[in-house]
């Protein structure tokens, strides 16, 4: 059985990817783009590693959350929203 490019991205991250990319996901004002750009992981690939790695009730949570959620994506954020979630991404990266 052949696995897919995503696949292989997710049984590659280290500890430490896996960790920082479910903290940013589950802070609010990261964006889905912010994960990406730092751990190199697309939306897809974000829900499918929450999905592994959460418990069932709490995977439901996050996904009610952050379904339709205008701060996790730059598109649909205001243009008022000031908040740099790259510099958030970057302090909370050099702690895991």
């Amino acid at each position: 059985m052949q696995t897919t490019p995503s696949q292989d991205r997710l049984a590659h991250l280290s500890p430490g990817d896996i960790s920082a990319a479910i903290q940013m996901a589950w802070e609010d004002r990261t964006t889905f783009e912010t994960i990406q750009e730092r751990i190199g992981l697309t939306e897809p690939e974000v829900i499918a590693l929450m999905r592994a790695e959460l418990n069932p009730s709490s995977f439901r949570l996050w996904r009610m959350r952050v379904r339709g959620r205008a701060t996790k994506h730059r598109a649909l954020r205001s243009p008022e929203m000031k908040f740099d979630d790259r510099a958030v991404a970057d302090h909370r990266r050099a702690n895991c």
